[in-house]
């Protein structure tokens, strides 16, 4: 590894002996994601096993996620220094008048919907009514359930909710204890194929509820303090989110490699194949085409704001400030060619049919 000069690394946070050959061992920087190790988020585990954390002289330590909602209030509770969190969420934390900042989005449809299993019923948002829907509330896509219900026409009052752990939310669906579940897409159908349980997906996209996917965070102290630290981890993310469209099977080695439980579990590589193909379709946006991996879209971002505080900030909450909320400032870098991007598109097509 190429050794960093003392400016270079004190500038990433990484602090040197005098004789620049022998470096101190680093704190670890704590990084959440927003659920469980998945396909989804692989990028954050590749970048550690690829090199790309540490030849910027990080060290950073990876925690499974109890959904964006609790993510986001972690990071803003200081429990984590930076976290992969779900647009919407972000923004409702930011209503909240928690510290919370983006730094580049990662992918662009959060893929929020209803499962059901393929034998229901249940074909159209209004056949949920009189039904008992799971849903885990720390979840991403749990607080814009009555943003969809509305939107699809759905009488909430003859609806049953039944909360759960995210450990068992698609085994409730599997064995009939729930009539459908509130999910995300790219986290929920992997699982559900894994198993062999033949299902269906209802996108909110089908009512109008359109969100940005996982967005890098931290918190602002941290950019105004630390602000080449942030930048050599969000580079460091999109670096390896490259990487994993251009070589999705060695991205799948490097991601067993560092969750190793992934490869001995039954499944376990089909499903973070799974997961990995239906996240990497909703990269396929104008935003990174066009711009670069990260890249933001504001317009459309207020749009999605917009939303939230319609249907799912609470009567007290504020707008935030798009501004002060996410930038571009450390997105658009790391490119894919035309090429690439049109044979990513192909790749990816039959992901992109799984989710309705």
């Amino acid at each position: 590894m190429p050794l960093l000069s003392r400016r270079t690394a004190l500038a990433a946070g990484t602090a040197i002996l005098a004789t620049p050959q022998i470096a101190r061992a680093q704190a670890a920087i704590r990084l959440t994601l927003p659920w469980l190790a998945q396909g989804s988020t692989a990028y954050a585990f590749i970048a550690r096993e690829m090199g790309a954390f540490r030849s910027r002289g990080l060290n950073v330590e990876v925690t499974r996620g109890f959904g964006s909602v609790a993510a986001a209030q972690a990071l803003a509770q200081g429990q984590f220094e930076y976290a992969i969190v779900g647009a919407g969420p972000m923004v409702l934390a930011a209503a909240r008048q928690l510290p919370i900042t983006g730094m580049a989005t990662v992918n662009y449809d959060m893929t929020m919907g209803i499962a059901v299993r393929a034998d229901s019923p249940i074909r159209t948002a209004k056949d949920l009514e009189g039904k008992r829907i799971g849903a885990v509330p720390t979840s991403a896509e749990f607080p814009f359930w009555p943003a969809f219900a509305r939107r699809a026409g759905i009488d909430l009052s003859t609806v049953t909710i039944q909360q759960m752990d995210n450990r068992v939310l698609e085994r409730s669906l599997i064995d009939r204890q729930v009539d459908a579940i509130t999910a995300i897409g790219s986290s929920t159908i992997p699982v559900m194929q894994a198993q062999r349980a033949e299902h269906r997906f209802i996108p909110y996209s089908s009512a109008g509820l359109n969100f940005y996917a996982n967005v890098i965070c931290t918190r602002p102290e941290t950019l105004r303090n630390n602000a080449a630290q942030a930048e050599a981890v969000t580079d460091a993310l999109l670096e390896a989110a490259a990487l994993q469209l251009r070589e999705p099977d060695r991205a799948l080695d490097m991601f067993i490699r560092q969750v190793p439980e992934i490869g001995i579990t039954q499944g376990g590589r089909q499903n973070a194949a799974l997961s990995q193909g239906l996240m990497q379709w909703t990269m396929l946006a104008p935003e990174a085409i066009d711009n670069g991996l990260g890249f933001t879209d504001m317009a459309k971002w207020n749009a999605m704001t917009d939303l939230v505080m319609e249907f799912g900030a609470p009567a007290d909450a504020r707008r935030p400030d798009t501004d002060a909320v996410i930038s571009n400032r450390f997105a658009g870098r790391i490119k894919l060619t035309p090429a690439e991007w049109e044979a990513q598109r192909t790749r990816l097509a039959p992901f992109g049919a799984m989710l309705g």
